[in-house]
């Protein structure tokens, strides 16, 4: 096991943390992780660390970027896009080794230095979904956030229902429809589904941003909300509706031995009327179209169900670092677990920060804690 990175008590012999900020990547998601690093690289304390932006282009190529958060900004006129280029960015290949290189045609390779910690911020799957985490863990390199076992299974809504029932915590009701049935009898699935009671939400089970999500009021809408969640996921999960509210909230890991820590909760209410639900137009384009409130409006022995569901669900996942944990709240104020989220958006503006800031945690700091977490933790199995 390697020892945290160390600085002299002479200033002048002082080295900043080493910070690898990852982002972009293979899945749908790719604007909005740019985003996420747009808003990393714009807050990082430099004065403590030493930044290393990283970008995955759409086709898997690591490339190095410009340390500049304007063009990776998402907005309704710029969808940012990491582009390929020539030279390539290769991480350590062997455990221990520290080092990431760049690859030049005709060059010898030209080491960019030892990284200290990794900051992967690339959403969705081939990146929140244990495949990097794998990577890392292969070389030996602290990141940020979840392991491989927690990213894989928290990233798909079938497998974390089924731990979630494990552990004792309540989830709605469900239909799965795996690639495999679908082809060989869609009518047998339609009428299994149909088991639900409407209104059902169609998902891709293993995305996020709320790419390829319908809600079907009626049972004739399901063959093509399904074909639309297969075409980001062959398996595909139908999750009957639930009355009552969507109420969020934040996890962070404790140090050492302490627990989990639980942020304020949070509501996000979409108010206009061109939008169904919190669809990735609302979350990220059309900043009227939804409120944000954080402490949410809720009773005090309600708020503290929710925030003991949130660590309970952390808990029972196994996290690490961080996760955002959304729950419905009914009418009669039970707490029903909707999913988890093992690397949540990240800008100011997402839930994830701003209940942070409402429990007295502004965003630089969050940021700063993230990285701290992860370089207290042990390489190796844990």
């Amino acid at each position: 096991m390697h020892d945290q990175p160390q600085t002299s008590t002479n200033p002048s012999e002082q080295r900043r943390i080493r910070v690898a900020v990852v982002f972009g990547g293979r899945s749908e998601e790719h604007p909005v992780s740019c985003s996420t690093a747009a808003s990393v690289l714009g807050a990082i304390d430099r004065s403590r660390y030493d930044v290393l932006p990283i970008g995955i282009t759409r086709q898997g190529q690591w490339v190095l970027v410009d340390d500049d958060p304007a063009p990776l900004r998402l907005t309704a006129t710029q969808k940012p896009e990491v582009s390929a280029g020539s030279s390539q960015v290769i991480v350590p290949l062997r455990a221990g080794d520290q080092t990431m290189q760049v690859l030049e045609p005709a060059e010898v390779p030209r080491e960019l230095g030892e990284v200290d910690v990794v900051l992967p911020l690339v959403h969705g799957p081939f990146g929140e979904d244990g495949t990097l985490q794998g990577l890392f863990e292969l070389a030996d390199l602290r990141y940020v956030g979840c392991g491989v076992l927690a990213s894989a299974v928290m990233m798909d809504k079938h497998y974390m229902k089924v731990v979630f029932e494990g552990a004792g915590l309540t989830v709605g009701p469900y239909e799965v429809v795996t690639d495999r049935q679908w082809r060989r009898d869609p009518e047998a699935v339609l009428e299994r589904v149909c088991g639900l009671s409407f209104p059902v939400f169609v998902k891709p089970c293993r995305g996020g941003s709320s790419f390829g999500i319908t809600r079907v009021t009626t049972p004739g809408g399901l063959r093509e909300a399904i074909e639309s969640a297969r075409e980001y996921d062959l398996k595909v999960i139908v999750e009957q509706g639930i009355e009552g509210r969507e109420i969020e909230c934040g996890v962070l890991e404790g140090h050492g031995t302490d627990e989990p820590r639980v942020s304020e909760t949070g509501e996000i209410v979409v108010v206009a009327d061109d939008h169904a639900f919190y669809d990735f137009d609302a979350k990220y384009l059309d900043e009227a179209a939804v409120t944000l409130s954080s402490p949410a409006d809720l009773p005090a022995e309600v708020r503290e169900r929710v925030r003991e569901v949130a660590r309970a669900a952390f808990e029972a996942a196994g996290c690490e670092g961080l996760a955002r944990v959304d729950s419905f709240v009914t009418p009669e104020g039970q707490v029903i677990l909707n999913e988890i989220n093992t690397m949540p958006g990240f800008t100011p503006s997402s839930m994830f920060p701003v209940m942070w800031a409402a429990a007295g945690m502004d965003y630089p700091t969050l940021i700063d804690e993230l990285i701290q977490l992860a370089l207290e933790r042990p390489l190796g199995l844990r």
